[in-house]
């Protein structure tokens, strides 16, 4: 056994050592210790790498999880592993502060990522509103659509699924559910329900109408709607608060309050603790919902 003293010293690559010795290693950084432990073995031959650390010593409660990761992921290509483990020890930071807060790990990426599309949409529409303003009226360029909110939820009573008969692997269905939730264009629903008849036949009513949550998520989102309630043979759109002033005053509300005063018979404004909504009779699929949407966003 051929034990290396003087990697750490000369940074020399020693191909015949297979045994480091890593004195103090709890006050080493996980990516550190990564690199210093990849520095023996080579192909076929095996290396060791020992930690050592001062005997009756308490560690911390973060060094121990630097050292119960090294020790984890020691198989090839385990480097991604250490990497997340080093980012949730470390904490990724807030991108609109100072502090190392870690909310990512708490989070999860995307929760993280939609949480932090509408901390920034809530700062151009609302305590910043008139600094952009300003800034599209100084430029020559013709002002773009805004969003208004990161997302639209939406909730129904109607039977919206692929059923079992239609795709019987569980696994299976559960799959083609979170691709459909990632889908964001109208061609890319099409792709997906062409590969759907391709694999399993024909579609059944019920997951067609799913098909179409996807398109009327998009439009409500574009007309800065939070929340669509298909219920009861209705159709309910909820609006951000009142304190976001730039949204009430934009030509996507105006559109809406078109549709509105253009079907009075069918359409009831809704207040209720500072939330705006509209109340739409006589809607009782997802495709009439659809059609509703487009023509208030002047696609149909």
């Amino acid at each position: 056994m051929l034990i290396s003293t003087t990697i750490i010293e000369n940074g020399v690559d020693m191909p015949n050592v297979n045994t480091i010795m890593i004195n103090n290693a709890h006050s080493f950084g996980l990516s550190e210790l990564h690199q210093l432990r990849g520095r023996v073995g080579r192909s076929s031959r095996k290396a060791f790498c020992y930690l050592l650390i001062p005997p009756g010593q308490p560690l911390t409660a973060v060094a121990r999880r630097r050292l119960q990761a090294i020790e984890s992921f020691s198989d090839l290509g385990s480097g991604i592993h250490l990497a997340m483990q080093d980012l949730d020890i470390r904490g990724a930071g807030n991108l609109l502060g100072a502090e190392q807060s870690g909310f990512i790990a708490d989070l999860g990426y995307e929760t993280y990522q939609r949480v932090l599309r509408e901390a920034v949409l809530e700062l151009k529409t609302q305590e910043f509103a008139a600094t952009f303003a300003q800034t599209e009226q100084e430029s020559n360029a013709a002002p773009a659509e805004m969003d208004y909110v990161a997302d639209c939820s939406i909730e129904t009573d109607l039977e919206l699924m692929l059923p079992p008969s239609y795709v019987p692997q569980e696994g299976e269905r559960i799959n083609l559910y979170r691709e459909l939730d990632s889908l964001t264009s109208d061609r890319d629903v099409e792709a997906f329900e062409q590969r759907l008849v391709d694999r399993f036949g024909a579609i059944p009513d019920v997951s067609r109408e799913l098909l179409r949550i996807v398109p009327l998520r998009r439009l409500a989102r574009t007309l800065g709607i939070e929340k669509v309630v298909l219920k009861l043979g209705g159709m309910f759109i909820y609006f951000v608060g009142e304190e976001n002033e730039a949204y009430y005053q934009s030509a996507a509300f105006g559109r809406i309050l078109g549709y509105l005063q253009a079907h009075t018979e069918r359409c009831h404004i809704r207040q209720k603790n500072g939330r705006r909504s509209f109340a739409i009779d006589h809607v009782t699929t997802v495709t009439q919902a659809l059609d509703i949407m487009r023509e208030m966003a002047g696609t149909r």
